[in-house]
């Protein structure tokens, strides 16, 4: 079994917050009492959390009960130091500007996925694709695929999809006609590069068609650089991940979609 970093976190409510500071990268784990058991005998366990490279790392508890923190270095190499502590969650800054985001992006996909013929949606195989730079993959990219997947959602992201000597281009393609939401990961990479702004062609085409909603994640970059970027973008409501943890937007983005 993997030597690891532990904190029992003892008894914990709904919403508070296990924050975790590392001095490097690391698995930063939130399991509750029977999974952080199958954790140490090295089974199958589900838990909140995975790959962290940003120091604190912050994930929400989603229910009452007792519950564990753990951060190991499987996979990495070196080690890392950390600290645990949780934040009461009557302490934390609200989130009524979200809340009110998400019911307007609600209304929005409502309207749209309404004026769609019906067997068109059904036909869909999945719930959102993806859309990033490879530079964003460890740090955000990768660890929200995983975080929406496990919310029970289709997702579209390359690493799920893709087999070796698939045509990239009809692949994609495909994948973006056939999701009902597109999620961009917003970045200086993204504008950077090429292949992110054919992505964001077909899902804006999607979306001016009514046959896709698109849903803007702000990473690492200012509303100066996407105005200068892409002014019809930055007009979008977005969730910022200098604002929420990648749990969080996560579970704004199940809640839209769902």
């Amino acid at each position: 079994m993997t030597q690891f970093l532990h904190s029992d976190l003892g008894h914990r409510s709904s919403g508070d917050v296990l924050e975790v500071t590392l001095t490097k990268g690391a698995n930063v784990l939130l399991l509750d009492e029977s999974n952080f058991q199958r954790y140490r005998r090295g089974d199958r366990c589900q838990y909140r959390g995975g790959l962290a490279k940003k120091s604190p790392v912050r994930i929400q508890i989603p229910h009452a009960g007792r519950w564990h923190g753990v951060v190991d270095m499987r996979g990495l190499r070196g080690s890392t130091n950390a600290g645990f502590r949780v934040i009461n969650g009557s302490a934390l800054r609200p989130l009524p500007t979200i809340r009110e985001h998400r019911a307007e992006i609600q209304q929005i996909a409502d309207n749209l996925i309404d004026s769609v013929p019906r067997h068109s949606v059904e036909n869909r195989e999945f719930d959102v694709f993806i859309s990033h730079a490879s530079e964003d993959k460890d740090q955000i990219v990768r660890p929200l695929a995983h975080a929406l997947r496990d919310r029970g959602l289709e997702v579209w992201y390359d690493e799920f999809v893709l087999k070796i000597g698939d045509s990239l281009r009809r692949r994609v393609d495909e994948g973006i006609a056939r999701s009902r939401f597109g999620l961009v990961i917003i970045s200086r990479p993204f504008f950077a590069k090429d292949w992110p702004q054919h992505e964001l062609d077909g899902l804006v085409t999607m979306s001016l068609d009514g046959r896709q909603v698109l849903l803007p994640v702000w990473h690492q970059i200012t509303k100066d650089e996407v105005i200068a970027a892409s002014p019809s973008l930055a007009d979008k409501v977005a969730l910022r991940t200098a604002d929420y943890g990648i749990q969080e937007i996560a579970d704004e983005v199940a809640a839209v979609i769902s």
